[in-house]
């Protein structure tokens, strides 16, 4: 077997990639995983101790990483962020922006279920909130970031959508509003890097299909027992790989994403979601 021609389809080694979010369960797994295999991480979270704690993980194995505290909603610190960036490892390969998330209050519940909030209800301040990190978290370190892949003619963006993009779900029309925007923007943004600045900039996103993380598990889960919800069972039975996926599942699919086995690659959103949407239910 041939593993200098595997290394240099995929290998990643000496890059440097900013991952927001990435104190998160998914993005966590993901900046573990590019230090592993070489990469450079940069830590971004607005919680600065889950940074810190990814990337005690990264160097115990051998990586390198910082973390840097990070607003994705607030351009200013996410241009401080990108100075602190450059400063450590002098320039930016890649940008994951995994910052996002879902809110109680932008969900609607379920007949019977107290408290009550219906649609008619929302609270547009929650809605909002909502849309704000997931989408103007994902404009504005493109903004940032992307402006230095412009200006050196090079580099990847990869963005965290959702399957509710595909298909929105019950109960969620923020996040499902939220994440739609992610994906358009994604073709957008690929369309307009090469246009506008170099062929050699990619930009694409990966849809994770359902994977238990801190903003979903109230929906999914009981609080009480940690048993499925009667929507967490719903799930798993329209899912024909019959489970959850596991942030593991995310890193493959990444690294394809990231490297240069995709040099022609832009532009669109890969489901990881073991088969979800392409079950029918009968």
């Amino acid at each position: 077997m041939d593993t200098s021609y595997l290394g240099k389809l995929f290998g990643l080694e000496g890059k440097v990639a900013v991952v927001t979010g990435g104190g998160g369960v998914l993005c966590g797994t993901l900046s573990r995983a590019l230090g592993k295999a070489g990469v450079k991480v940069a830590v971004l979270d607005i919680a600065p101790a889950a940074a810190e704690a990814v990337v005690a993980d990264v160097r115990a194995r051998g990586g390198e990483a910082i973390a840097v505290k990070c607003d994705v909603l607030t351009k200013a610190s996410v241009q401080a962020a990108a100075d602190e960036v450059v400063k450590v490892y002098g320039d930016v390969d890649i940008l994951i922006n995994g910052a996002g998330g879902n809110k109680k209050q932008a969900t609607t519940t379920a007949p019977g279920v107290e408290p009550a909030l219906s649609f008619f209800d929302l609270p547009a301040d929650a809605v909002q909130w909502v849309f704000n990190l997931n989408f103007i978290g994902t404009l504005l370190p493109s903004q940032v970031f992307g402006k230095l892949m412009a200006e050196r003619g090079e580099g990847v963006i990869l963005n965290i959508s959702s399957m509710n993009a595909f298909t929105p779900l019950t109960r969620i029309p923020a996040y499902s509003g939220a994440k739609a925007a992610v994906s358009n923007f994604t073709q957008w943004l690929a369309v307009h890097m090469n246009q506008e600045y170099s062929s050699n900039i990619r930009v694409n996103a990966l849809a994770p299909g359902f994977f238990l993380t801190e903003q979903n598990r109230f929906l999914l889960t009981d609080e009480a027992t940690g048993e499925l919800t009667p929507r967490g069972q719903t799930i798993i039975n329209h899912t024909p790989m019959g489970r959850y996926g596991d942030p593991e599942d995310l890193v493959s699919t990444t690294f394809w994403l990231l490297s240069d086995g995709a040099s022609f690659v832009t532009g669109i959103v890969v489901p990881v979601d073991g088969g979800f949407s392409a079950f029918s239910g009968v």
